[in-house]
């Protein structure tokens, strides 16, 4: 019986073009393989690096672009949050059957746009959907670490056996998976979230 579940954001929650990133570095000769960059992504979304520091470094690695291209860039992965998903999840969080968390490996320079993009009122009212909003870059740590999901799990006196985990992203799920969470491995485009209650 699950009692708990922990919702990723992007891809689940949040519409995102995951190759807006990948598309622009190619222009820029480089690549979202690159060593470099993935180390200082990862240290980004673990909170290790502020946002000036991270697009400085992105700056310097590339060598061919100004910060603000390297902002514009990172925030084109963001895309929109449908009103019928708030909707959901205000009526699943109103319906008292389970408690709702949310999850995500995220950083400030992201967060700030969907704020922007949302505005503070429809971001607030989606916050709320949620008894715990668990950002990576504020947690200093990051999926699919096994840390991570036993934080969430220790923190608010979860059973891994009746938790729901929803990620977009196979590793995340197996991370998930090895501590004992329940898994649903969401597919964007394929499914949609509103479904969660016919698999409960």
């Amino acid at each position: 019986m699950i009692e708990n579940i922990i919702f990723d954001f992007g891809g689940v929650l949040i519409n995102l073009d995951k190759a807006a990133v990948p598309r622009t570095l190619e222009q820029w000769g480089s690549s979202e393989t690159d060593p470099v960059l993935l180390d200082l992504s990862y240290r980004y979304e673990k909170g290790f690096l502020a946002s000036e520091a991270f697009v400085s470094e992105v700056v310097t690695h590339l060598g061919c672009v100004t910060p603000l291209q390297v902002e514009t860039a990172w925030n084109k992965t963001i895309l929109d949050l449908p009103e019928d998903r708030i909707v959901f999840l205000e009526r699943l969080r109103d319906r008292g059957s389970h408690r709702t968390f949310l999850l995500s490996n995220t950083n400030d320079l992201h967060m700030a746009c969907v704020r922007e993009r949302l505005g503070l009122d429809t971001y607030n009212r989606f916050q709320r959907c949620f008894e715990q909003f668990y950002l990576s870059y504020e947690m200093g740590m990051r999926k699919p670490d096994p840390e991570i999901f036993l934080h969430v799990l220790k923190e608010n006196g979860l059973a891994p056996e009746k938790t729901l985990f929803i990620d977009d992203t196979d590793e995340h799920v197996l991370g998930a998976a090895s501590v004992g969470l329940q898994t649903w491995l969401f597919q964007p485009g394929c499914e949609e979230i509103s479904e969660l209650l016919e698999r409960l």
